[in-house]
């Protein structure tokens, strides 16, 4: 899956990338309704705060929805106490008495390993985390495929296979199940055989738009045109690579085209959420999860708007 092509000459080939002057924190594009700007962040972004800031940070900077990924630092979510049976309910009604939905539960889950056991134990982890997605009124978990083992096409087969069992599971408990482009597999072609072969109504993608532009590398156009059919939740960052290095920047500071995945977004009439996805947990060092995600809904709130209304003028 490697690629002859550099970052800096995908770079020049792609042209420079557009960004806004920030706009009013709390306007509501003329085109796009409340209901149009899905934004999201993932508990990534914010590794230190409890149940209740994070929701409460969620609705006022206008966040419509928050995506699981950790809570204070527990990655095993089924296990968090804020979602234990006895306070389940109480914890959907914390997210409904500010307006906001639960979009994804991410799992750590991956489909890759060729072990009998391993594998199984992963695929039990999925299964929990499907279970808790379906608790708590959530539409998607998150999985990865996540490295090659074995040749391609056999990583292929057992990452379809699994993910179609983990569909025919799901899709009684009203849940899809996301693979999220990452790790090695990165790029639209894997992806789309992965998708083809699982061939389940409820297995779809989660496109981390930063993985395949800077990973694959891959032109937006190229992923959205070959993939959007399957494309149900994103996961959007930028970042600037320095020194064969890449580092996250705020939203529209860097080198990835985000402004142009989200008009892409639109185009083709999605329905998802656009989701940040700060790794603060990963990357310690970065900005605050306090300065990162209202800046990311000024940016995106622009994004939005410009999109929305591109797409009704050529429409």
């Amino acid at each position: 899956m490697a690629t002859d092509l550099s970052r800096r000459e995908f770079l020049a080939g792609m042209g420079a990338v557009t960004t806004v002057a920030g706009i009013g924190l709390f306007a509501i594009p003329a085109i796009a309704s409340r209901k149009n700007l899905k934004m999201s962040f993932s508990t990534l972004g914010c590794p230190a705060w409890n149940w209740i800031k994070i929701l409460d940070f969620a609705k006022q900077y206008g966040f419509t929805g928050v995506e699981l990924r950790g809570l204070m630092g527990n990655m095993n979510l089924p296990a968090c106490p804020e979602f234990s049976p006895g306070r389940i309910e109480q914890a959907k009604k914390d997210v409904a008495s500010r307006g906001l939905q639960i979009v994804s539960v991410d799992s750590s889950a991956y489909l890759h390993d060729p072990d009998p056991a391993k594998h199984e134990a992963q695929m039990s982890d999925s299964r929990r985390f499907i279970d808790l997605a379906s608790q708590l009124g959530a539409p998607y978990i998150r999985v990865m495929g996540n490295e090659v083992s074995g040749t391609g096409e056999e990583t292929i087969h057992r990452v379809a296979e699994s993910l179609h069992q983990l569909g025919e599971y799901a899709g009684p408990k009203n849940i899809t199940v996301l693979l999220e482009s990452h790790g090695d597999f990165v790029r639209s072609p894997e992806l789309l055989e992965i998708l083809q072969q699982a061939d389940s109504p409820h297995v779809a993608l989660l496109w981390d738009a930063h993985n395949t532009f800077v990973g694959g590398p891959e032109a937006p156009e190229v992923t959205v045109s070959r993939l959007g059919k399957y494309i149900r939740h994103t996961h959007l960052k930028d970042s600037t690579g320095k020194n064969g290095e890449e580092h996250y920047v705020l939203t529209g500071k860097g080198d990835v085209p985000v402004k142009k995945q989200v008009q892409l977004l639109v185009d083709i009439g999605y329905q998802g959420y656009f989701s940040y996805e700060w790794e603060k947990a990963w990357h310690p060092d970065i900005d605050e999860p306090e300065i990162a995600f209202p800046e990311y809904a000024k940016v995106m709130r622009g994004y939005l708007k410009d999109a929305y209304a591109h797409t009704h003028k050529t429409g």
